[in-house]
């Protein structure tokens, strides 16, 4: 069975809205609190994070976001995410983005996300 960080980034190809705010709302909690570099604001609620999400899929058809690794201290959960898909070259690119996750229960309560793992 997948946990909510895999449910939620398995949501970021998912181009029909009504399918990616249900594998969302499975993920999160009712008053999910969301940042990363391209949030100027926290985004809060499942509706407004689908819809975040959803500008991924349309800006980046075929991308697919997967964990690539993770581990949890106390309730907080180091993710490393690999973005890939083709680039308007039709080159293979992967990006990587570390997330800081906390749960309530299953479901994600806090998720701020960073470009790279913090390495120089």
């Amino acid at each position: 069975m997948s946990d909510s960080i895999s449910t939620f980034f398995d949501a970021w190809q998912i181009e029909d809205a009504n399918d990616r705010l249900d594998q969302i709302t499975r993920a999160v909690t009712v008053g999910i609190l969301y940042d990363d570099p391209r949030t100027p604001n926290t985004v809060t609620g499942i509706d407004a994070l689908s819809h975040y999400v959803g500008m991924f899929s349309a800006n980046a058809p075929g991308w697919s976001a997967k964990v690539v690794s993770k581990d949890t201290i106390g309730n907080v959960t180091r993710a490393n995410i690999a973005f890939s898909g083709l680039d308007p070259d039709g080159v293979e690119k992967i990006q990587i983005g570390q997330y800081f996750v906390e749960k309530e229960g299953d479901l994600i309560s806090r998720m701020v996300g960073f470009v790279g793992t913090g390495e120089q």
